[in-house]
């Protein structure tokens, strides 16, 4: 593949061909601020916060869309490219509720971020109309405050191109334009799947899990990242843990996912800290269930199957795997059936 030189804030770099500006960059460790752009979401340029400033274009470009060329000089921090940056964050906070203190986002606000580096307050330049949408609670597991929807698109992209239900669009124009299910119906109404993709791209407080709300800031979480027990696939996901209890889940880079996620991934976690779960082994005597410890239960089904294969044969034992183990899991179930039990009877329920 062929490589392009291109120098950026003074740096020279080597990339490959059909590289963004912004790629390239971060490849060097510059961070250029963005709203609308997500990795794993396809390059609009809607938001202009990644404006970089480039010899021989008029215009400044956004970085996101603007692939590099040859020779290409870059400027990500020019009085020209602050001054834009500046001016657009005070058009989006001129409109925008200033409930900082109480927003669920707060400490995880990619917009609160970029006012505080830019030093842009409310305000400041521009005297804005702020909405009164009802906040929409109706979905058991997303939050939608359409108040602090900064129409960046990622969640309509997210539902397209990572979920591929195209459950959201734009809905009417001008200053009323929002981002919503089609119809402007609520999200219950919709055909939305609960997934949460939605949630894990959006930058500010308009879209939030309601498992979370109140559970603590992002900066009180601890994140464990883990893999996902609820099937086979193996997606990577993050407990958010507070005080030793876990809170939440939430999507980060992996490599078999990518950051989507399933409903039952993201907001099946609840089962964890329930009452009823069962944390140590039961035995059954005298007709009833008692607590054991994992030793007196290993050893327990151990002599039971040694039992059975011994007085019956091993045609008497026959093993049932699962699709929602990993595949591990799985070659171990077969290697004991077969090694140990003498049985080639083991099944998979996927095979329904």
């Amino acid at each position: 593949m062929d490589l392009i030189p291109v120098t950026i804030d003074g740096q020279r770099i080597e990339v490959p061909e059909g590289t963004s500006v912004l790629e390239a960059a971060e490849l060097i460790g510059i961070d250029v601020p963005r709203l609308c752009h997500d990795p794993v979401l396809g390059a609009v340029g809607t938001c202009r916060l990644c404006v970089v400033e480039i010899d021989g274009m008029r215009n400044l470009r956004s970085s996101c869309t603007t692939k590099v060329t040859p020779e290409m000089m870059v400027r990500t921090k020019s009085p020209r490219v602050v001054e834009s940056r500046r001016t657009v964050l005070e058009l989006l906070l001129s409109d925008h509720p200033a409930d900082c203190l109480t927003c669920e986002k707060m400490g995880n606000c990619k917009l609160a971020e970029y006012a505080y580096d830019y030093g842009v307050r409310k305000g400041l330049s521009f005297a804005g109309e702020e909405h009164r949408y009802e906040l929409d609670d109706t979905n058991p597991f997303i939050v939608r405050d359409p108040n602090k929807c900064i129409l960046c698109g990622k969640c309509v992209r997210a539902c397209q191109e990572i979920t591929g239900k195209n459950v959201l669009g734009f809905a009417f124009r001008g200053f009323d334009t929002k981002a919503a299910p089609w119809g402007d119906t609520s999200y219950v109404e919709s055909d939305c799947i609960f997934c949460g993709n939605c949630v894990a791209v959006c930058p500010t407080g308009a879209l939030t899990e309601k498992g979370m709300q109140g559970q603590g800031r992002a900066w009180e979480m601890e994140k464990v990242r883990t893999t996902c027990s609820f099937c086979g696939v193996g997606c990577t996901v993050d407990l958010n843990v507070k005080d030793g209890k876990v809170v939440g889940v939430t999507s980060t880079d992996g490599t078999v996912n990518d950051q989507a996620m399933c409903v039952k991934g993201r907001f099946g976690w609840d089962y964890i800290n329930s009452e009823r779960r069962l944390t140590k082994p039961l035995i059954k005597r005298e007709g009833r269930f008692e607590e054991a410890s994992w030793d007196e239960a290993l050893d327990l089904v151990a002599s039971r199957l040694t039992d059975l294969r011994d007085r019956y044969g091993p045609k008497a034992f026959g093993a049932l795997s699962s699709a929602r183990t990993t595949n591990e899991t799985n070659y171990l179930m077969q290697k004991f059936a077969r090694g140990v039990m003498g049985t080639n009877s083991i099944d998979h329920c996927a095979r329904t």
